[in-house]
């Protein structure tokens, strides 16, 4: 009970300093791994009570978001290590000693961490090879709990070198693994419909706050990139209120059509390069590449905003529908998906390159496939009917839990699942080829 109170406590940043002080960094524990099982269960609950309300909740984009967050997670744990690549090696240069059990270097490294954070957060916007990360968790269309799994599973590349200067602070790493940890966690429960919440909206990022960053309406735009404390963004002239007058359009200004996972993770790597190749300098491609997602020739660093698409409500938004019993087909497996990533977790400090790859690859394919299938995508009972087989002629050994109910119980259930999808496509494809015999 006291551990599961200890991690819905940091959901809300409610840490106690001495329980979340190290003098080394390998003591550190991964607060946003922990986090995982309340959050799905948040995410379960809210989806099961706006249903019974007879609200409206679009289980796909939810279940996409999902798919997001269990490849963020494997790619979260892989690119860890590179956002504070160097970091202690600065740190022998520090102009501060602050000692590393002090209230004060915890509190220091609190605000410091927040601050960096509006940096990082400000210049994934700014930057159109950073936004090529960062467009994943704005591609929902809708806000909801869910949002906040929506993340690039590369997004942590792009942290890379904000932290950094706190080594030269005097800050030592422990503390800043904790407070980029616990500052990341504290995201998730801003991506929510509730109203305001009063005085608080003048002091820490709220839901209000954080649902004007998720729109695209025009005076939505590169608005309110603080994590925790709204000071940043009234101090830096970015500070925006929701405005009760006007509906905000959640998503991206050009909204992709689909649900699959993969695709949203690497199409707007393309447009990036499709506009730096468009350029007729060399010097207006690099600026298609560093300067704003919005910027053209002639145009200020961040984009002429009265060139800007005008997004205004009721926008239509991507809904295809499928049969309920597919929808709950994929839910199960990205559960399996989210044990599946708790196990690599679990393994990865001993396992080999090998069997972490097998992980990641497997993982990434589920994501691509069952969110394919909220797409209708031809291919994807083929695609699925073969990716079950791969799991019971080789990843089951390697996937194997050691708990032998639980062992079992994933065997006979991608068996069943291979069967079904085989058989189904090959029913599909005969069905095809005798209409196509009688025409």
């Amino acid at each position: 009970m006291e551990a599961a109170a200890r991690r819905v406590g940091t959901l809300f940043y409610l840490v106690h300093p001495n329980a979340s002080t190290f003098q080394h960094a390998e003591e550190v524990p991964d607060y946003a791994n922990e986090a995982v099982p309340v959050v799905i269960i948040i995410v379960i609950l809210e989806m099961a009570v706006k249903l019974a309300m007879g609200r409206p909740y679009r289980v796909n984009e939810a279940l996409s978001s999902a798919s997001h967050g269990a490849i963020h997670e494997v790619g979260r744990m892989l690119v860890t290590g590179t956002m504070l690549l160097g970091y202690e090696w600065l740190y022998q240069y520090r102009l501060l000693d602050l000692a590393w059990d002090s209230l004060f270097t915890w509190l220091a490294a609190f605000v410091l961490v927040d601050f960096c954070y509006y940096w990082v957060h400000r210049a994934n916007h700014e930057l159109n090879i950073l936004w090529a990360f960062h467009q994943v968790h704005h591609s929902n269309e809708d806000f909801n709990f869910a949002t906040g799994l929506r993340i690039s599973m590369f997004q942590k590349l792009s942290h890379f070198g904000f932290y950094q200067p706190l080594a030269l602070v005097g800050i030592p790493l422990p503390a800043v693994l904790v407070h980029t940890s616990l500052n990341f966690v504290a995201q998730f429960w801003v991506h929510s419909s509730m109203g305001s919440l009063g005085p608080l909206e003048g002091v820490i990022a709220t839901p209000s706050f954080h649902r004007v960053h998720h729109g695209a309406n025009n005076w939505c735009l590169d608005k309110n990139y603080t994590s925790v404390l709204v000071l940043w963004d009234h101090l830096f002239g970015t500070y925006e209120p929701e405005r009760e007058d006007t509906e905000i359009v959640f998503g991206l200004t050009q909204q992709p059509q689909t649900f699959n996972a993969l695709y949203h993770e690497f199409f707007y790597f393309g447009e990036v390069f499709r506009k730096a190749r468009s350029m007729s300098t060399w010097t207006d491609s690099l600026k298609a590449v560093f300067y704003g997602p919005g910027w053209t020739p002639g145009s200020p660093r961040l984009g002429d905003p009265a060139k800007f698409p005008v997004i205004t409500a009721p926008r239509t938004k991507y809904d295809p529908q499928i049969p309920r019993w597919q929808l709950l087909y994929i839910a199960v497996h990205l559960l399996v998906i989210a044990l599946l990533q708790q196990q690599l977790f679990t393994r990865y400090p001993t396992a080999s390159w090998v069997t972490v790859m097998v992980f990641l690859v497997f993982i990434t394919c589920s994501v691509g496939v069952v969110t394919a299938m909220m797409d209708g995508w031809r291919w994807a009972g083929p695609a699925e009917g073969v990716r079950c087989t791969v799991f019971l002629l080789y990843a089951r050994s390697l996937f194997a839990t050691h708990v032998p109910v639980l062992d079992a119980a994933l065997t006979l259930f991608f068996s069943l699942c291979a069967f079904f999808w085989t058989s189904h496509s090959l029913a599909h494809r005969y069905a095809a080829a005798k209409t196509q015999k009688i025409q």
